[in-house]
């Protein structure tokens, strides 16, 4: 994403992260970044900064002819239906099996940005497949506030079943060597911590500033684990210590890197918390470790 104006105030930043996460209105956001701006008109031209700006931050076309893209049906295992999952391959593989990555959003359900995520990650020679939990309520629903309205809906049992559905059905696809990973983001950083603990054969995990699970359930790890934080991100960082215990107890292997002066979703494109030089680096660590443990292994 191209920052063409300086990044709004870090309270402003910091009012927005309560603001997705749910724990102020829209009206306390609002408030808050009044507190911080000169003026009306400076506030609003804050708050329709913080926005996502989807557009701008694509980094990979949907029509890229390098890519093969669907939206592949999952069986849901809650009597729902079917899971819509956004399904990217690479066009140069033909009939050859690739490892494959499990994308998990965030709080808003499957927008432009996971999708432009999984295209990435296919770009780098996986089988990407990106579920829309919002599926059993009609879907992203292209506004990110109704998203959030809909997404405090969900059953979050009924949601975890879903992702293990949809992480087998990836893993038994024909083009799939049958060794998949996952990286998630925030919400979804939470679900990839949550897959290592249900998922014996799991061959890699990336949570990015994702909750922690407990110490028994990190004790049932058996996937590599690479682990991203934000220097700034009070909330999730508060359970590292204890998830770290844990995983040293249980003789899990991890690595563990938490990035200088960011914000929780720094790797997010569309919005200032964006830090391009800490997300490039932990997307690098993240493809390597993929390559390491899914094709190597």
């Amino acid at each position: 994403m191209t920052q063409t104006t300086s990044k709004p105030p870090a309270e402003a930043i910091e009012a927005y992260n309560l603001y997705i996460h749910g724990e102020i209105d829209r009206r306390s956001f609002i408030s808050r970044v009044n507190k911080v701006a000169t003026s009306t008109l400076a506030a609003a031209a804050i708050v329709d900064q913080l926005m996502p700006n989807y557009a701008d931050a694509q980094q990979v076309s949907p029509a890229d002819a390098r890519l093969k893209t669907e939206y592949a049906t999952v069986p849901s295992p809650n009597g729902n239906g079917s899971i819509k999952g956004y399904l990217v391959r690479p066009s140069k593989a033909g009939n050859m099996r690739l490892p494959s990555i499990l994308v998990v959003h965030e709080n808003r359900g499957l927008n432009p940005h996971i999708e432009d995520v999984a295209r990435r990650i296919a770009l780098d020679n996986f089988v990407a497949l990106a579920p829309d939990e919002l599926f059993t309520l009609g879907g992203y629903p292209a506004d990110e506030d109704k998203a959030r309205e809909l997404f405090a809906k969900l059953d979050q049992a009924k949601c975890r079943a879903d992702f293990v559905a949809a992480a087998n059905y990836l893993k038994a696809l024909p083009d799939c060597t049958g060794r998949i990973g996952v990286v998630g983001f925030c919400y979804g950083g939470g679900i990839a911590n949550m897959l290592a603990t249900r998922l014996p054969d799991l061959a890699a995990a990336v949570p990015f500033y994702g909750a922690q699970p407990s110490a028994d359930d990190a004790a049932k790890i058996k996937a590599p684990l690479l682990i991203h934080y934000a220097e700034n991100d009070e909330r999730i960082n508060a359970g590292w210590p204890a998830y770290e215990a844990a995983l040293k107890s249980a003789g899990i292997k991890y690595q563990m890197f938490q990035y200088p002066g960011t914000q929780h979703g720094f790797n997010n494109d569309t919005t200032p918390r964006y830090d391009a030089a800490a997300a490039n680096l932990a997307w690098s660590r993240t493809i390597e470790f993929f390559n390491r443990n899914l094709r190597n292994a």
